[in-house]
């Protein structure tokens, strides 16, 4: 009896001793400088598109003005040719915010797969580092004390790994 406690509290002892740290791997990638390069990249590769919905959404602000102003004068087909150029910068504007979430959703996904190994290296180094026992996914865990997250390290690693393989080549 008295064995199986002595095992008890070392076991607990050791338990006690677990270094744990959370990480948002998503938020640690989108954070890096790799990611802020590729949204500048996207932004200028979209900008094109931006311009065109930003006059878009005011030339319909315009003439969703003109309706309001002019509602009470207006002959049924001045209503209905209003009314379809309204649909039509509508679909418009609807057209370029697809495209643009597209291919937003498959830049991030590329994005995702090429930084894969760069994200397991930079933990693996703090983990390393920081000699943590065990890493929980912060998506998992519904509430951890913001002592335990390493997301910033993780980020902070990965910019350091990059500028060290920039520096290497």
């Amino acid at each position: 009896m008295a064995f199986l406690c002595v095992v008890l509290l070392s076991q607990s002892a050791l338990a006690q001793d677990t270094k744990i740290g959370v990480l948002n791997p998503l938020q640690a990638l989108f954070n890096s400088d790799a990611a802020r390069v590729v949204q500048e990249e996207l932004e200028l590769e979209f900008a094109d598109d931006e311009t065109r919905a930003a006059e878009l959404t005011t030339q319909l602000q315009e003439l969703q003005q003109r309706y309001q102003q002019n509602e009470a004068v207006m002959t049924q087909e001045e209503i209905r040719r209003m009314n379809s150029n309204a649909q039509d910068l509508q679909v418009q504007l609807q057209l370029i915010q697809e495209r643009v979430q597209q291919a937003l959703q498959q830049k991030n996904q590329e994005f995702l797969a090429s930084m894969q190994s760069q994200l397991a290296a930079a933990v693996t180094d703090v983990v390393a580092e920081g000699g943590f026992d065990l890493i929980l996914n912060a998506d998992s865990a519904p509430y951890f004390a913001p002592v335990l997250d390493i997301t910033a390290r993780v980020t902070a690693k990965l910019n350091e790994n990059a500028q060290s393989a920039q520096g290497g080549n």
